[in-house]
């Protein structure tokens, strides 16, 4: 206090940051106090886990381990990395994505980050300029969203379409673009949506891309991980057509989340990312951050439904109430849905269906 009033200070918070709080981990810990404070005895079922790694059920194979333990007990592997990634590293990576593509990658098109969410965060900013938009999918990754706010670039998002299997709805996509568009994100396999476009699709895409005058983000952390009758398709496949930064990580189909480790990989066989100085931009981005250590939707119909006004009050409810937690939809851009993990032990899926249905029985319109 000062004359009786106040101090007044130089600094505030970032209002930026506030408009992108809103997170799926946020959504996470707020129905969990929903369950820790409803007072009910019912054990917890969460279907809305990204990361099944406490469930025995689902563990990386032993050789992995194995792997790490070596290197940690070599003494090798104390110091901080190069900026970019230990060079065998880089060089497995690079041989691992071109089993996928016509081409072999080089070490030099790989930069390892710290995990997938990483490699979002330097994307993202060395795109950011003035009067710069990025098209992105809705529903989508909120970390694109997150990312985006803070580094002064336009968001557009362009549809996915549920009635055509998730498709990209690639009129609008075009009608969105202007000559300040730098890219276009695409999420293969999807997520939230899980679909797996196919290789015709995707060529059409990178053709749109190209007309366009912008490459594309190919956000491929769940790649390999499919269901139905369409192959994983990198797409780096079509980067003769456009140029094309894959994203990707060991996370989600080695199930080692924790290991934080991801990559970018530039798939430009033109060497157009080199001649408009992106790789180099990559590349001074990284000499200033952290260094890497050496599902099914389901809508909810609301005409069927009373006393409840949208998918997070459905949650919320729902956890405090049932002890199940669900990911109100509109964390991933889609309202009015939820999203179920189906990577929990079975017998939580029969448990957590059967209390999801009797409270779905609980609040129904009656005729």
């Amino acid at each position: 206090m000062e004359n009786g009033s106040e101090k007044k200070w130089n600094f505030d918070g970032n209002q930026k940051l506030k408009a992108s709080s809103m997170s799926v981990r946020g959504a996470y810990n707020m129905l969990m106090e929903k369950v820790n404070n409803s007072g009910d005895n019912k054990p917890l079922i969460r279907l809305c886990r990204v990361d099944p790694t406490d469930n025995p059920l689902y563990r990386t194979t032993p050789d992995a381990s194995h792997a790490v333990a070596t290197a940690v007990h070599s003494y090798n592997y104390n110091s901080y990395s190069p900026t970019v990634g230990l060079p065998e590293a880089k060089r497995a990576i690079a041989n691992y994505l071109s089993a996928d593509l016509p081409f072999q990658l080089s070490p030099e098109n790989v930069f390892i980050t710290v995990g997938g969410t990483q490699a979002i965060d330097i994307i993202l900013p060395v795109l950011g300029h003035p009067g710069a938009n990025i098209l992105l999918p809705r529903p989508g990754y909120p970390q694109y969203d997150s990312r985006a706010s803070c580094c002064a670039l336009e968001v557009r998002h362009f549809d996915l379409l549920p009635e055509r299997g998730w498709e990209v709805d690639l009129d609008s996509l075009e009608a969105l673009a202007d000559d300040k568009t730098v890219a276009m994100v695409l999420i293969n396999p999807s997520n939230p949506c899980g679909n797996v476009f196919t290789y015709q699709y995707l060529k059409r895409v990178a053709e749109v891309a190209r007309k366009l005058g912008i490459f594309v983000v190919s956000d491929e952390v769940y790649a390999h991980i499919t269901y139905g009758s369409n192959p994983f398709v990198p797409m780096g496949m079509f980067s003769s057509i456009v140029p094309v930064i894959t994203i990707g990580s060991l996370s989600k189909r080695w199930l080692v989340p924790g290991w934080r480790t991801g990559w970018i990989a530039t798939c430009d066989p033109r060497g157009i990312f080199h001649k408009t100085g992106l790789v180099k931009n990559i590349i001074d981005y990284l000499e200033i951050s952290t260094d890497l250590p050496t599902i099914l939707q389901v809508k909810i119909n609301f005409s069927q439904i009373k006393d409840i006004v949208d998918d997070m009050d459905f949650c919320a409810k729902l956890a405090e109430e049932e002890s199940v937690i669900l990911l109100p939809g509109v964390m991933v851009g889609l309202k009015n849905w939820v999203r179920i993990s189906f990577a929990v032990d079975p017998s939580n899926i029969v448990d957590g269906f059967s209390r999801i249905k009797a409270f779905c029985l609980r609040y129904a319109k009656m005729s």
